[in-house]
């Protein structure tokens, strides 16, 4: 009986055991299953700046607006995967974005840099919250406390501590924001962009270097000789390592290369996509972004990061501007291009596929990339009045302004520059010897492209098989400038942050086995450029060969008369159809560059005498050649022409060239053959 008894409660107390168990397991499958975003559709997105007019800078900080109640709740993380919800308004939780603790996990760096290291953050106007709204965000996230005199120094764009620029305090900026004056309201709503603008840079900067001391020079305006005062200033003076600028415009007269020698300078490449297609005005398009265009600095491309659990997932393109998306229209991509006035340095020249990348020999943006996707955004502290109201004063924050401070800090960490003058040299150099140090973006599985896209985004996985469209400059017709693809590519550059060993400098070990690597490469681009020679030789001498044939097979046939037949007289020669009335109409065909002038074209800038082109006339004539080249300002372009000749044109095929030694620009061109009496033939073509 006692053992009966006994053998119950042994049983009882087992029982008791497995359902305890059950239960545990049950909360642990509980926790364990995953939590997908919400659908970009919950959310639209802000650009805290407006767009730069002429002679003036934008900022590129873009806020994430939820649109819903499940958005406004903050109960699911944004743009990433967790095993377990995330409290409401917790913004040390994932709440609102990444956190500092996410942001070393993904990119696999340490939270301090080793010895002092000054990032300088170049911005406009003045956030007179800034000290504290840093505090705050120390405070959340139990990061390193920071006083003002320590490790934060505000300074204007004469590195003065006082007389910092408008507005002065919160009182300020409220009072101009309500005067009614038009011009008074403009500058402080672009002042209050530039005020979330600096919370970023400054907040980024803290979350990846702890410990590095931040300089924020304040421009007077957003005026291009205000922020290059600042720049210099900074530079020169400020004796920061690294130089953050979250800004930019169009390529102008008065841009010059940010030439500064041994400090690490990083510019955002935009947010508005390939060549800025993605802007709401068609003024605001088809531009590269400047300072990033510049060639002595690391232009920063923006990327979707994915986490899962804090750590580093997946990365692609920063595309969320599809035309076919419907509600992901304007919401942003990384910029680039290929700059308009400047030469891409050597070391960016020689990447493998350059040829491919589409620039030429102009400079490529971007050289590097980081997180600036605002569905993948940034945990951002500001109380500045202006943006969507939020009572907690947290904000989720995007665009390559959050890209670029990551990238300087990461640098920053890394100790610097390590006495390299141009650091973005050491990026490419420890690519070529170490590729598994940057994370290589791709376009294998989701958006590789920040071009103009003709498929839809997913709401649930934000990925899509997108492609180009075939639309002028937008499409970049495959080339890699504005696709992603392994090795370089204009979208993500090199790739993204996996460590620090792609920021430090080359060991001598490293810079000994890098120069047997570029030597090998000049042999092998050597051996290239004499084989392409010797085949423009060949194709040269067998053009020769056709056109003495002809001509001795048609020596002495005169042009054809007809008295009925218009006569093209004006010029430049009509692109469109020349009307003929006569039976003996001159026709021509297939008018295309030779191979010769497509090698030209590919390769360098040519001079226009390399512009050989052949084409097939019914019947021998003379024919008026027109190059004209595509020149103004956005919205107000028209065709210039460059060269004029008339040439005698044999019948059947022939081909002719130019005369001039003029190295043609980088451009759009249009070359139109007229023959007397017949119809105007046009092809256009692209100089990189």
């Amino acid at each position: 009986m006692l053992m009966t008894r006994r053998m119950r409660q042994t049983a009882a107390l087992g029982l008791v055991a497995i359902a305890a168990g059950f239960l545990l397991l049950w909360a642990q499958a509980a926790r364990a299953e995953t939590v997908s975003p919400l659908p970009a559709s919950d959310y639209t997105v802000k650009a805290a700046c407006k767009p730069p007019s002429e002679g003036h800078a934008t900022c590129m900080a873009l806020q994430l607006v939820p649109t819903t109640a499940a958005a406004r709740a903050r109960t699911h993380p944004l743009g990433v995967t967790l095993n377990h919800a995330v409290p409401a308004g917790s913004a040390k939780e994932g709440a609102y974005g990444l956190t500092p603790a996410e942001l070393h996990s993904a990119y696999g760096i340490p939270t301090t840099a080793t010895g002092t290291q000054t990032i300088a953050l170049v911005d406009a106007y003045n956030d007179p919250n800034a000290a504290s709204d840093l505090k705050a965000y120390e405070t959340e996230f139990r990061l390193k406390g920071c006083e003002e005199a320590a490790c934060f120094t505000r300074v204007n764009e004469k590195g003065e501590t006082a007389n910092l620029p408008f507005p002065h305090n919160d009182a300020e900026l409220k009072t101009a924001l309500k005067s009614g004056n038009e011009a008074v309201v403009a500058e402080a709503e672009e002042a209050a962009g530039w005020d979330v603008e600096i919370s970023l840079d400054i907040e980024a900067a803290r979350a990846t270097c702890e410990n590095c001391h931040i300089l924020l020079v304040e421009a007077s305006s957003t005026e291009d000789g205000d922020l290059s005062r600042a720049e210099d200033w900074a530079a020169e003076h400020g004796g920061p390592q690294e130089i953050s600028n979250s800004w930019g415009g169009p390529e102008g007269e008065s841009a010059t290369p940010f030439d500064h020698p041994d400090i690490v300078i990083t510019a955002s490449a935009g947010d508005d996509g390939y060549r800025s297609w993605n802007a709401a005005e068609e003024y605001e398009r088809d531009y590269t972004s400047f300072p990033a265009s510049s060639p002595d600095v690391v232009a920063v491309g923006g990327t979707r990061l994915m986490r899962s659990s804090g750590k580093w997932q997946s990365e692609t393109v920063w595309n969320d501007g599809g035309e076919s998306a419907g509600f992901m229209d304007g919401y942003g991509a990384t910029g680039g291009g290929c700059s308009e006035l400047f030469t891409a340095q050597p070391w960016q020249q020689h990447v493998a596929d350059w040829s491919k990348v589409g620039c030429g020999t102009k400079r490529a943006v971007s050289d590097v990339a980081a997180d600036g996707d605002p569905l993948t955004g940034f945990a951002l502290y500001d109380t500045n009045p202006a943006p969507e109201e939020s009572a907690s004063h947290w904000y989720t924050y995007g665009g390559t302004s959050l890209s670029s401070p990551i990238v300087a800090s990461t640098f920053a960490l890394a100790g610097g520059s390590g006495g390299v003058g141009y650091p973005a040299e050491t990026l490419y150099g420890k690519a070529k010897l170490l590729p598994a140090s940057l994370h290589d973006i791709t376009a294998s599985t989701a958006n590789g492209s920040n071009g103009k896209c003709s498929k839809p985004f997913d709401e649930e996985t934000f990925l899509t098989a997108c492609t180009p469209e075939q639309e002028g400059k937008a499409s970049c017709s495959g080339q890699l400038i504005c696709i992603a693809h392994s090795g370089y590519d204009g979208p993500s550059g090199l790739g993204s942050p996996d460590g620090l060993e792609a920021f430090e400098p080359l060991t001598p070990e490293q810079s000994a086995e890098l120069t047997k690597v570029e030597e090998a490469e000049a042999v092998t681009r050597g051996e290239e450029q004499r084989e392409t020679e010797e085949a423009e030789e060949v194709v040269e001498k067998e053009e020769e060969k056709a056109r003495a044939k002809e001509k001795e097979r048609t020596h002495g046939f005169p042009p054809p008369e007809n008295t009925n037949s218009t006569v093209v007289t004006t010029w430049p020669a009509p692109a469109t159809t020349v009307t003929n009335t006569g039976p003996t109409a001159v026709q021509l065909a297939g008018l295309a560059l030779t191979p010769r002038a497509l090698v030209a074209l590919n390769r360098r800038r040519p001079k226009i005498s390399q512009l050989a082109f052949q084409f097939t006339a019914s019947v021998a004539t003379h024919v008026s050649v027109s190059l004209q080249e595509r020149v103004g300002k956005r919205g107000h372009r028209h065709w210039k022409l460059v060269r004029h000749s008339s040439v005698a044109a044999i019948a059947g095929h022939d081909s002719r060239r130019l005369t001039g030694a003029r190295r043609l620009s980088v451009g759009s061109y249009r070359l139109t053959v007229t023959p007397t009496g017949g119809t105007a033939r046009s092809l256009s073509f692209d100089i990189g």
